[in-house]
Formats: structure tokens, sequence, C-alpha cells
């Protein structure tokens, strides 16, 4: 019997699958070729990686460097012998009020207006008071009259006893009538001497009016600025403002001229102060502005509380912007302040700046690296100078830079 076609297909793949062989030798020559060439490839990548990261300075160490600020700076911070603190007072200083009691009918001045000596700021109710002055100035007319008449009847009396002497003398008079002449003479210059001393009392009460009046308008006793206004028009004014709802005081003045800085100075640095001493003041207020000022008096007490002794500085420059109770820095200098030393200057250290073909620079940190930055420098203040340009106040630089040190070079700051 013949086979079947499904056994002779089988036959046929199963001698098919027996001459299915691999041949492990060329295989594992084309697999370590392959590995030797992707090897190849990683390690030639590898140091190109490497060699591009060397030249971009990623694989080479920062280098450690102290750095400094480069600040702005005042030359008399360079000779300040000793700092203390304190606040503007004015020694000049009043609260206008009256002797009188009174209501406020007029306010000419507010905050802030400046007033000459003499000038009236304020008035008071006086419609009373300038009555009495009218009557007096009546009775000082009526005095001078009365004065007038008396010393015309003393004149009459005067010549009238003048020809009772004479007719006493030819006999042509008696005793008697020359007694009566004599007499009317003597009580008419006593009239004349009453009306005169009337008159004076009349005078005296027109002055008196005439300074009560005067009361009531309150005057700057010297050149200021109004500081506070501590009445309205229609408050009482009274000299103690003991009543209720009164006023002491229409407004407080203060002479500008007159500021000073009140400062304590601990005493142990107080004989490092003198007086006429120069000094310059910072006030907080003004943080960009320095003021001139000198030693007026070191105040012969001191504060046990604090242990402290009150110097007084005097302004030598003025500033309309200068208010009493701002508080202030004194800086006590052991010199003048030359014209030239006045403005802010740049400043960084003498160490940070290095001499290089023949021109000076310095090297600054940015983002890690050290830059060059060439730099021209001006006066020397102790161990700071000057930077005229090439460098900004807040750039931070290498002190004391290596020889080494290039443009460009990584650097980090060293602890310590």
């Amino acid at each position: 019997m013949d086979p079947s076609p499904a056994a002779t297909n089988s036959s046929l793949a199963g001698e098919d699958l027996a001459r299915l062989r691999i041949n492990k030798a060329e295989f594992g020559r084309r697999r370590g070729r392959k590995g030797r060439f992707f090897l190849l490839v990683t390690v030639v990548a590898a140091l190109l990686g490497a060699g591009f990261l060397y030249a971009e300075g990623a694989l080479t160490p920062a280098t450690a460097v102290r750095l400094a600020n480069v600040t702005t700076l005042y030359p008399a911070q360079t000779f300040t012998e000793l700092n203390a603190s304190g606040y503007v007072v004015a020694q000049r200083k009043a609260a206008l009020g009256s002797k009188l009691t009174s209501r406020l009918i007029y306010l000419a001045v507010e905050e802030g207006d400046r007033v000459r000596e003499g000038q009236i700021v304020a008035r008071l109710e006086n419609a009373d008071l300038a009555a009495a002055r009218n009557r007096a100035k009546a009775n000082v007319e009526v005095a001078r009259a009365m004065l007038a008449r008396s010393e015309a009847e003393w004149r009459e009396a005067e010549l009238a006893y003048q020809r009772a002497r004479e007719m006493l003398a030819r006999k042509f008079f008696s005793q008697a009538e020359f007694d009566a002449a004599e007499a009317r003479y003597q009580s008419a210059l006593a009239v004349v001497a009453n009306q005169q001393a009337n008159l004076r009392l009349s005078e005296a009460m027109l002055s008196e009016a005439e300074v009560q009046l005067d009361y009531t308008n309150i005057r700057a006793p010297f050149d200021a600025v109004v500081l506070t206004k501590n009445a309205d028009v229609g408050d009482i004014i009274t000299p103690l403002g003991a009543a209720a709802n009164a006023r002491a005081s229409v407004v407080t003045i203060a002479d500008m001229d007159s500021y000073q800085v009140e400062a304590d100075v601990a005493e142990s640095n107080i004989a490092q102060v003198q007086a006429g001493q120069p000094c310059e003041i910072q006030l907080d207020a003004l943080p960009e502005v320095r003021l001139r000022g000198r030693v007026h008096m070191i105040v012969p007490t001191a504060d046990r509380s604090k242990a402290t002794v009150l110097v007084k500085v005097a302004f030598l420059d003025e500033d309309p912007r200068i208010l009493p109770e701002m508080s202030a820095k004194v800086a006590f200098l052991d010199r003048e302040i030359r014209p030239d030393e006045q403005e802010p200057v740049t400043a960084a250290p003498a160490a940070a700046l290095v001499e290089k073909d023949g021109g000076i620079l310095a090297f600054v940190a940015r983002d890690g690296q050290a830059v060059a930055a060439p730099v021209k420098v001006g006066r020397r203040f102790g161990d700071l100078v000057e930077i005229t340009a090439g460098l900004q106040a807040g750039d931070r630089v290498v002190l004391n830079p290596q020889a080494a040190l290039q443009d460009g070079a990584k650097i980090r700051a060293a602890e310590g």
C-alpha cells in the first residue's frame, strides 16, 4: 500500500529540520565585531565629551578665593574717630500765648510758616481793653487842659506877686496885701504841681491800658518757623490753660538757626571729643546727605542711667529739610573736611587691584567666574582706593588674586 500524502509531508519536514544547524563560531565572530565597534564608539564619544567639558571648564576645579565688596564711601569715614547717635533739637523754641484770658479771634499762621521777630501771629478779643485805652487817652487830654489852666493862673499870680513886692517896697501896699498876693502865688504854684502829677498819672494809666491792649496781640519773639498750631479761632486762651476747653498757647515756634544735634557719647569715649571739633552729621530721614558740623558744647554732667555724656553739635551747613526731633548720627572727625571730600566716591580694597600689562585691573566674581575688569583709580583712603571707572558699588572683587588667575577662571568663595 502506498504511503499517504500526510505521512510523506511529515517525513520531508523531519529531514529539513535535521538539516538545520547553527554555526556558533560564525555567530560569535559577528557578535564580537559589533561589540568592539560599539565600545570604540562609546570610548571616542566619552573622550570627546570630556575634552569639551574640560575646554569649557566644567572639569576644572574651582579656585577658592576671598571676596570683598566695592562700596560707596564718604571720605570723612576714613578719618572718623568716634560715632554717636542723637536727635535734632532747637535751642530756641517757644510756645506763644498771652498773659490775659480772652477768646482767640484772629490767627495768621499755620504749621511750616516762617515768622519774623515782632510779627503778629494771632489776636485775642480786645473790645473792652480798647475802650479802656480810649478812656485813658481822654483822661490825659483832660489832665493836659487842667494843667494849662493852672499854669495860666500861676503866671497871673506870679505877676501879681511881683507887683505887690514892688508896691510894698514903695510903701504903696500894706504887708497884708503883699501876703495875700504871695499866698495866691504859692497856691497857684501848688496847683500847677498837682496838675503836672495828674498828667503824669493819666499818661501812666494810658501806657498801662496800651500795654494791656497789646497783650491781646500775640507776636513772634524771634525769627522762627511755626512747628505746631495748638488753638483755633474761637478757643479761649488763658495763661495757664487751667479752664475747661482752654488753651495755654496758640502756636509753637522754633528758631531754625538754633538747631543742634544732641548726641549721647559713652563716658569711656568722651576724652575723644573736644569743643570746636569738626563733625559730619547724617540724618536718618536724608541718608544721602552729609552735613558739616562742629562740637558746640560738652554738657558738664553725665547720665548715670546710660553712662553717657550729652554733646551738642551745631550745624555748619543749612538745609530746609532739617526738622526738630529728627534722629541723627554724628561722626567726630580728627580734621576738617576739605571741599573735594564732601561728595561720595566708589572705593575698592587696594588688595583687589593688580598691575598687568601697564594697567590696573580687578577680578570681579560673576556667575562663579573671575572676570578681569580694567579700572581707573583715584585717591587712596587707608586700605581703600577710589575707583573712577571700571567698577560699580555692589560688585564683588577677588582679594589678593594669584598670579595664575586668568580671566574666566572658575572660582568659589573661601570659607572662613
